[in-house]
Parts: C-alpha cells; structure tokens; sequence
C-alpha cells in the first residue's frame, strides 16, 4: 500500500519537472499571452480540485452532523486560507509576476522565486498527503483511484509553475541547465513533504475532514491571492480565462470519470 502512495506522491514532482524543461523548448521569455494562459489554467485546476476532491469528501464524511457539518469543514477551510496568508507575509518571496515583492530581506531575487514556488506548492503538498492518508487508513469515500486523480490533476496544475518559475530565470540570463534545475527543484517539497504529511494524517484520522477543508482552504488562498489576479490583469485577459474554465472542467471530469 505504501508502494502506491510512493507512486502517487511522485506524480505531482513529474509534472513540475515537465514544465521546468520548457526552457529547452520555448524562447529565452514567456510570451504574456503564454503566461496569461498557463495562471489561469493552473487557477482553474486548483479550484476545481479544492471542491470536488477535498471540499465534498469532507462534507460527505460529516454528513451525519447535519448542518453541524459547518463547524468542521467552515472552520477547517478558513484556518487553510489565514496559515497560507501567514506565511505570505512571513516568508520572503517575488509574486509570479515579479511586480511585488513580500518581506524584504538580503535575499537574492531567484531565492525569493524559488520560494514563492515552494510556497505554492505546499497546500499541494498537504492535499496529497491528507488524500492518500484518507486512503490507505481506510476512509470509504476516499479510493485509490481518487487519490491517483487528484495527483494526476496537481501534476497538470504543476506544469504551468514549473514553466512559469524556470522560464523568468531564463530571461534574467540564467543557464538554460541550472533554470532547469532551480524549477524542478522547487518541486522537490511535494513528495516528501506529502508523505510526511500521509503519516502525520493517519493519527488524526478522527479530524480527516477538518484537514481535507484546511488544503482546500490553502489552495484557495494561492488561486484568489496570486493566480486569479495575475491572469486577470492588462491585456489578454480572455485567454486567461478561457485557460481557468478549460482547467476547471478538465480537473471535474477527471474526478466524476475516474474518482
């Protein structure tokens, strides 16, 4: 059994290392359509996962509460979104766009890049493990086969923030081998921290659903704070979101088809 959430921890990483290796197939800068493109359609897939695949299992799980199924799964998916507000304003980072800067510090600027991807990728981090902990300690709402999906559907999401934190390197002048390095790097968090977070899940069995509406909350937080807006703003906004409704409908069927 943990030969499969091995596996399944691995798919996300998979996905940021293909995007990564964009800079050995794209030109030295992403173009501002591309880029429109790749956030809305990440945004799209990281909402669509936050409600079909954390949201309603844990509803479902705390059905028998009733209305008191709030408690748990409100309170779990607002705590999500303050911890990621909290360490938005504590750690120092570039926002995707490279407009705005978050706390100051000596810092070199491909660091606080590097960081900002960390950072976007540990609700990721947490939804995996918390899924597949859900999973291998038995929850009956939560299969293998969901599990897979959701991993599937965070690799799809991962593409585009390996492109986007490898592709600005590039453009900065830095080696086509080492942009590589540093996106597929920054990917590195998921797997190990998924399953550390899988182990830690299953003693906490009794409050699954609370932690499945704290990822969701995490992953709303980096969808409205960063991708939503970025996507949004100056010109080619429609494909922007055409990308998140592409994304979103795509990260839906995977789950009702597969789930």
């Amino acid at each position: 059994m943990w030969f499969n959430v091995l596996i399944g921890v691995l798919i996300p990483l998979a996905g940021t290392t293909l995007g990564s290796a964009c800079v050995f197939f794209l030109k030295n800068e992403m173009s501002e359509r591309l880029h429109r493109a790749l956030v809305g359609f990440a945004g799209g897939i990281m909402i669509s996962a936050s409600f079909f695949s954390l949201i309603l299992p844990a509803l479902q799980q705390t059905e028998s509460l009733g209305s008191l199924s709030l408690l748990p799964v409100g309170s779990g998916f607002l705590v999500g979104m303050l911890f990621l507000l909290a360490l938005d304003v504590l750690i120092p980072h570039i926002h995707l766009d490279k407009s705005e800067e978050g706390p100051k510090s000596g810092l070199k600027r491909t660091t606080k890049l590097f960081l900002a991807v960390s950072l976007h990728n540990l609700p990721e981090v947490m939804v995996v493990g918390i899924v597949f902990a859900g999973w291998l300690f038995g929850k009956e709402n939560i299969s293998l086969a969901s599990a897979i999906v959701l991993s599937v559907g965070i690799a799809l999401q991962n593409f585009p923030e390996g492109a986007i934190v490898s592709m600005p390197l590039r453009a900065e002048g830095m080696p086509k081998h080492k942009t590589f390095f540093y996106g597929a790097a920054s990917g590195v968090i998921e797997p190990i921290g998924a399953l550390m977070t899988a182990f830690a899940a299953g003693l906490f069995l009794p409050i699954l659903p609370t932690l499945l509406a704290f990822a969701a909350g995490a992953m709303f937080y980096v969808a409205v704070e960063e991708l939503i807006p970025e996507m949004a703003k100056g010109e080619h906004t429609n494909i922007g979101t055409v990308c998140f409704a592409v994304g979103f409908v795509l990260m839906m069927a995977l789950d009702i088809l597969f789930g």
